[in-house]
């Protein structure tokens, strides 16, 4: 019985992904290269842990043990240990949402309601991997965004095979030690891979889309605007922040491309890792969802498992990488203290190691 709670659990984080995100590529200013995004949603499946996983381990790319369905044609074995955020309890295939290789490839999937569609057929010559392996599955193989395309074009095809009676509308972008950043989109059309991106993405629409939008922008910037002559009459500037007047605010995801793509252009780039990473949180802040802003329409499915519940959706966390030092950090909703895995340290190890969010305030006492 507790079982089956598990698997409606699982089949909730699936099916209600209905969420925002916001990711984007950096660097800093000594070379290193930095990766995150923001997840947004109502609410988390308590199974999800930041998780490592070792080389050599067999997963699966189709099908899993908890469904009784595992296309054992699909089995791997892992090239390459890796971090991030996600489950293990479909038994047979690791998910994860976000994460990163010891090769210090980087990236995740985000939400793409209304456009995500995905192969009926296999292409011959490919093996079948369903979207939400998808994550797990190019980190653990690949070693940069190069491999990743290799990958689509040659060796996969995304099928439109449900896992737990759904399949997720999403889409990926990965970043590497190289500085480029993927983006890889599925429609009705086919898998659409875009290189050499600007480096960030949020949600639908697609990604040509948004980057066409930012023409609509084009006079934002970084300095006041001075004083202005206006038919016969001189207005002197009163405020600072002028620049930026008409960029917008809220937190649909054409707003946040909007916004994080000029913060990613204008923001201050990092001295060095740590600089960059505590830079890279505080623009992730500017395109969070605050509690209360975003009420959800409908609830969706609720089980025992589910945490930090809400009737709105919010950032539940945002976790920012480096692909150099293979450093993965992450914030939560309540707790904002920067807290970090090292992957150099864990990849060593043989057995997949779990480590939980921390979703409790964490205030300093100074006087203590």
């Amino acid at each position: 019985m507790e079982k089956e709670i598990l698997f409606d659990e699982i089949k909730a984080a699936f099916t209600d992904t209905s969420s925002g995100c916001s990711a984007f590529s950096w660097e800093t200013l000594d070379g290193k290269h930095l990766w995150g995004r923001n997840f947004d949603f109502n609410k988390i499946a308590g199974v999800s842990k930041i998780t490592f996983l070792p080389r050599g381990i067999e997963f699966y790319t189709c099908g899993s043990k908890a469904e009784k369905n595992l296309v054992e044609s699909s089995r791997q074995t892992a090239k390459y240990a890796a971090v991030g955020m996600g489950f293990m309890e479909l038994e047979s295939t690791p998910v994860l949402y976000e994460g990163m290789n010891e090769k210090g490839l980087m990236g995740g999937q985000l939400y793409y309601r209304e456009f995500a569609s995905f192969s009926d057929k296999i292409r011959p010559g490919t093996i079948p991997l369903q979207p939400p392996f998808a994550v797990a599955y190019f980190l653990m193989q690949c070693a940069t965004v190069e491999e990743v395309v290799s990958e689509i074009e040659r060796h996969l095809t995304f099928v439109n095979l449900p896992t737990l009676g759904t399949v997720p509308t999403i889409h990926w972008t990965f970043s590497d030690r190289t500085g480029e950043t993927i983006i890889i989109e599925p429609d009705n059309a086919g898998v659409h891979i875009y290189r050499k991106t600007m480096g960030v993405l949020t949600n639908s629409p697609g990604y040509e889309w948004h980057r066409l939008n930012l023409l609509n922008y084009v006079h934002i910037r970084e300095l006041d605007y001075d004083k202005i002559n206006i038919n016969g009459d001189i207005l002197n500037q009163c405020f600072s922040g002028s620049g930026a007047l008409g960029i917008p605010g809220d937190w649909s995801s054409p707003s946040r491309f909007i916004r994080l793509s000029f913060l990613k252009k204008y923001g201050t780039k990092g001295e060095n890792e740590a600089d960059g990473v505590s830079k890279m949180f505080h623009l992730f802040n500017s395109v969070a969802f605050p509690m209360g802003m975003v009420r959800v329409s409908e609830q969706g499915v609720t089980t025992e498992y589910d945490e930090e519940i809400s009737p709105y959706d919010y950032t539940i966390y945002t976790v920012v990488m480096c692909a150099e030092s293979m450093k993965f950090y992450w914030t939560s909703y309540k707790n904002s203290r920067v807290q970090y895995v090292d992957l150099g340290i864990l990849s060593g190890k043989r057995e997949v190691v779990q480590f939980e969010i921390d979703f409790e305030e964490d205030f300093k006492n100074r006087m203590e």
